[in-house]
């Protein structure tokens, strides 16, 4: 039995590439190595950085899970943001390494590092339209205006609330009647980022 060709092996592996982007996991080269039983890393890479060149794929180069789709629509500045179902205190960056999968996002400008995803428990923000398993898109920021829609580090864990700032007091605001805001000194309260986007799947 004769080798594959060269050009009809490179088709699989977009395939398999474009079928994990467009299910929100974008692989690694490594894995495409090991889903084609490659001996070598580098031949992945290969096949990869051709499709790159015919203009099938875009490549960031400071990701480890870089390449995406080409879109004429959207373009370079579609990024994939992890998603995150849970950050502990203290361990953004380990949570984004660790993610539950990715979500497609226009960064409009803004760096593929500097946002990330996370799914939204509990019903405290339905007033302004976030609702259980919606998905909120992050930017990540260290402070926030107030009226800014924040993730905020409250007793070890994520919340989304609405940032108000008084003197030395930070209160974090619901959207929800039945519950009520959480007060804590400014020297407490740890922002991860603002909301810029709501995302939810309707199945």
């Amino acid at each position: 039995m004769g080798r594959t060709p060269p050009g009809e092996t490179r088709e699989k592996v977009f395939a398999f590439v474009r079928d994990r982007l467009l299910a929100g996991e974008p692989p690694s080269v490594r894995e495409v190595q090991e889903a084609f039983g490659f001996r070598a890393v580098q031949t992945a890479r290969q096949h990869l950085e051709r499709l790159v060149v015919e203009g099938r794929l875009v490549a960031d180069r400071h990701k480890a899970r870089g390449y995406r789709l080409f879109s004429p629509a959207r373009g370079p500045r579609t990024v994939f943001v992890p998603v995150l179902g849970h950050v502990p205190a203290g361990s953004l960056d380990e949570a984004i390494e660790d993610p539950d999968g990715y979500l497609s996002v226009d960064a409009k400008g803004m760096a593929a590092n500097d946002l990330f995803s996370l799914r939204v428990r509990g019903e405290s923000m339905t007033g302004v339209g976030i609702l259980p398993n919606d998905f909120v898109i992050v930017r990540r920021q260290p402070t926030a205006s107030n009226g800014d829609i924040v993730v905020a580090l409250v007793e070890n864990d994520a919340t989304v609330k609405t940032f108000w700032a008084h003197g030395r007091r930070v209160e974090l605001r619901p959207a929800n009647s039945a519950f009520v805001p959480i007060e804590l000194d400014i020297d407490v309260v740890v922002i991860l980022g603002k909301v810029i986007e709501v995302r939810r799947n309707l199945l």
